[in-house]
C-alpha cells in the first residue's frame, strides 16, 4: 500500500544524497576519496570538554531525562557569551533556549510560528533548512538574493507588496552557507529598521560566527539596539568547538518568539543528554584558545586550497568567513551542471564536492567546498584536479 503523504510530496529528492551515495560507494570499493562535501569538522574538543563529558556521565543522576529549554547553567553560559563577544544582554530564563544543533531549533520554531499558507522569505541559495523547514510546516518559500547590494533590499521591498499573503518571516544566514557571504553591522540596523516598518520576523543564522578572516569579526543581529523587538539568533558549537556530532545549538533574542519555539520543543524533546550539556557548559565557561586555533586552522587551510586549485587551473575567489569555498565551475563544465560535475569530479578525480543546485536554483553554477581536510589533503585534491582538468582539455 502506497500514499502519498503530504509533507513528504513538499520535499524534493535530495540532490546532496546523491553525491554521498556515489562517495559511499566508492570508499566500499576501495578507493581514496577526499571528502570536501560536507562541513564536517575533523578536529576534536578541547580535551577539558571530553574530561568534563566523562566526569558528569559517571554520576548516575546524570541519565535520567534533562531539560527541554536547556539546563539553566547552560542557558547562562551562552548569554556570558553573547556579553563577552558581542556586548549584548541576555535575560538566560526568558531570551535563551538550547537546541540540538542549530538544525533542529530553526525546524522547532518554524513548526512554532508557521500556518499552512505563510509566505517566508529565505536566501536562494541557501542550507536546506531554511528552506525546507518551513515547508515542512506548510509554508510557502519566496526567495531573495544572498548579496546583500541594493539588489537585496529592492527584492525585500518587491516582496512586501507583491506577494498575497504578506511576508511574515525574512530568514539570513552570516557568515553564509554555502556562499560564505558576510555583512556589517550597518547591515543589520538597516534590517532591524526594514523589519519593523514591515512587520516581519527575523530569523538569523549566525552558526559560523567565529570562523571568519582577515580580521574582520562577524557581528550579531543582537548588536542592534531594539533587535530583540524583532528577531531571533541562531548559534552552534558545532564549528567553533569541533563539536558537530554533539548537537549543541542555542537560540537567543525575542522572548515571544523564544517561548514559542521553547512550547514546541517541550512537546517534542527531553533536551540533550545532560553530561553533554555539562561539557557544553566547560566548552563556553573555560578557556578560549580552540576559537582562535580553530579560525587559524581553517584560514590557513583557506589559502591552501586557493593556491593550490588555482594552480591546477581551477580560479576559487577566498571566502571571507565559514569553512567553505563558494567554487564557479569553469567554463568547459559549465553546461553539464553542477550535479554532474560534482559526480565527475568524484568519481574521475576522487574528490567529493557539495553541488550548488542542491542549495537551492541560484545555487547552479557553483559548487560548495569545505575545507575539513588537512593541507597536505588539499593539495593532494589539487593534483587530482589538474589531472582531470587535463583530461578535459583545460590548462593550469
Amino acid at each position: 500500500m502506497e500514499h502519498d503523504f503530504y509533507r513528504i510530496k513538499r520535499l524534493p529528492p535530495y540532490v546532496i544524497a546523491e553525491v554521498n551515495q556515489l562517495r559511499h560507494q566508492a570508499r566500499q570499493e576501495g578507493r581514496d576519496i577526499i571528502d570536501l562535501g560536507m562541513g564536517n569538522p575533523d578536529q576534536p574538543p578541547p580535551p577539558h570538554v571530553i574530561a568534563k563529558l566523562c566526569e558528569v556521565a559517571q554520576k548516575p543522576s546524570a541519565h535520567g531525562y534533562s531539560q527541554s529549554r536547556g539546563i539553566p547553567g547552560l542557558r547562562r553560559a551562552q548569554a556570558n557569551y553573547y556579553g563577552r563577544r558581542f556586548g549584548v544582554d541576555l535575560d538566560p530564563e526568558r531570551e535563551v533556549v538550547v537546541t540540538m544543533g542549530s538544525k533542529e531549533g530553526l525546524a522547532s520554531l518554524a513548526n512554532a510560528i508557521t500556518a499552512p499558507g505563510d509566505v517566508i522569505l529565505a536566501p536562494n541559495p541557501s542550507y536546506p533548512i531554511h528552506t525546507f523547514g518551513f515547508i515542512i510546516a506548510g509554508a510557502t518559500i519566496r526567495s531573495v538574493p544572498v548579496t546583500p547590494d541594493e539588489e537585496y533590499w529592492k527584492a525585500l521591498d518587491s516582496a512586501m507588496h507583491f506577494t498575497v499573503p504578506r511576508p511574515s518571516v525574512l530568514v539570513v544566514n552570516y557568515p553564509s552557507n554555502p556562499t560564505a557571504e558576510v555583512v556589517d553591522l550597518a547591515f543589520y540596523e538597516r534590517l532591524v529598521a526594514w523589519a519593523k516598518e514591515n512587520g516581519v520576523w527575523i530569523i538569523s543564522d549566525l552558526a559560523y560566527s567565529e570562523l571568519y578572516f582577515d580580521g574582520n569579526p562577524t557581528p550579531s543581529i543582537m548588536q542592534v539596539p531594539g533587535a530583540k523587538d524583532v528577531a531571533i539568533e541562531f548559534t552552534s558549537m558545532s564549528k567553533t568547538y569541533s563539536m558537530a556530532g554533539w548537537r549543541m545549538g542555542f537560540a537567543v533574542g525575542n522572548r515571544e518568539l523564544i517561548a514559542a519555539m521553547s512550547r514546541v520543543k517541550s512537546y517534542l524533546d527531553y533536551g540533550a543528554f545532560t553530561p553533554i550539556q555539562a561539557a557544553a557548559c566547560a566548552a563556553l565557561n573555560g578557556p578560549q584558545d580552540i576559537v582562535e586555533s580553530n579560525r587559524k586552522l581553517y584560514h590557513k587551510r583557506r589559502d591552501v586550497m586557493v593556491e593550490a586549485f588555482g594552480r591546477a587551473g581551477w580560479e576559487i575567489p577566498p571566502p571571507a568567513a565559514s569553512m567553505f569555498a563558494w567554487a564557479p565551475l569553469p567554463a568547459v563544465f559549465r553546461d553539464m551542471g553542477s550535479l554532474e560535475f560534482s559526480k565527475k569530479l568524484l568519481t574521475e578525480a576522487e574528490v567529493a564536492v557539495a553541488a550548488g543546485v542542491g542549495y537551492g536554483e541560484k545555487g547552479e553554477g557553483f559548487v560548495r567546498i569545505a575545507m575539513v581536510e588537512n593541507e597536505q589533503r588539499l593539495r593532494q585534491a589539487a593534483r587530482n584536479v589538474k589531472r582531470f582538468f587535463k583530461d578535459y582539455g583545460v590548462n593550469s
